[in-house]
């Protein structure tokens, strides 16, 4: 009879211990979870900013163009193309609301 009660409380410690490991893992799992979650929300904000950044030069090249001696006709051709760019990004936002 020792022998049984020995070995379903060794039992009983052990299955405590799994129990325990698999709280203390899904709560790890949980905090993996939310950094990766704080991660991607980063970089989408970054690749945001560079997007912008990316238009912002665009811009600024196109004024340097404008300030130099040349054809005003491709200026203002490039500078359309940008607003129909903005203007279907800005529908695709609206859409996607």
């Amino acid at each position: 009879m020792f022998d049984f009660e020995t070995s379903v409380t060794g039992i009983e410690f052990k299955v405590r211990q799994l129990a325990d490991e698999v709280a203390r893992l899904r709560s790890l799992v949980s905090e993996k979870d939310d950094r990766c979650r704080e991660l991607q929300e980063a970089l989408d904000n970054k690749e945001i900013i560079i997007n912008n950044l990316k238009e912002e030069n665009k811009l600024i090249k196109l004024g340097n163009k404008l300030t130099e001696k040349g054809d005003c006709s491709e200026i203002k051709l490039k500078i359309n193309q940008m607003i129909r760019t903005i203007d279907r990004s800005l529908e695709i936002l609206k859409v996607e609301s």
